[in-house]
């Protein structure tokens, strides 16, 4: 298997792995407020998070940036109940900008939680570039994946208990910051 299908198939992992379900709570929280049909808004949103999380992972994989790693645990779920919470008091023609800002924002917060792990996966490797850029990608498809599976159990379960997407929206949000929470309160931080 080639370097750069070990690292796309470690992004894709990073975020499909149900063990770090705060990726995976984190993208629902902002595409929760989005409808099926807004995938292309959608698309940049999600791109929007891997940009942030790349650069912050470039940047700690070089070295250039060091966080602890707790306060970066703390953060995430941090990250997470804010979006959710967002999602619940802003209006609908707000969110749209704001979860963009969140994703680029926060994508550099939830880039390094995976930092120090990838450090020390590559070590001082010649190819660190490709694989970056390799892991980055799969990544990217992880997130298009969750979003996809969200989607389709949106889309059945509003049209089979009738409920308006402002609804459905604030229901899954209150669940996401129910769990944040809890992340928030077990962090290592305290």
């Amino acid at each position: 298997m080639s370097s750069f299908a070990i690292y796309f198939q470690l992004g894709l992992e990073h975020i499909l792995d149900f063990n770090g379900y705060d990726h995976i709570l984190f993208i629902i929280a902002l595409c929760s407020v989005f409808y099926w049909k807004d995938w292309d808004k959608v698309l940049i949103l999600v791109t929007a998070f891997t940009l942030g999380h790349s650069v912050t992972l470039a940047l700690a994989t070089f070295k250039v940036l060091n966080f602890s790693p707790a306060v970066i645990e703390f953060l995430i779920p941090v990250t997470i109940f804010i979006t959710a919470l967002s999602n619940l008091i802003w209006k609908q023609d707000n969110l749209s900008w704001l979860n963009y800002l969140y994703a680029a924002i926060f994508g550099l917060i939830h880039g390094l939680g995976f930092s120090n792990y990838l450090q020390s996966l590559l070590g001082k490797n010649a190819d660190i570039i490709i694989q970056l850029f390799a892991f980055n990608f799969g990544l990217e498809i992880g997130q298009l994946v969750v979003v996809a599976i969200f989607f389709l159990l949106s889309w059945v379960i509003t049209e089979l208990a009738n409920l308006k997407q402002k609804q459905w929206s604030s229901l899954i949000s209150i669940g996401v910051m129910i769990v944040s929470i809890y992340l928030i309160y077990n962090a290592k931080f305290w």
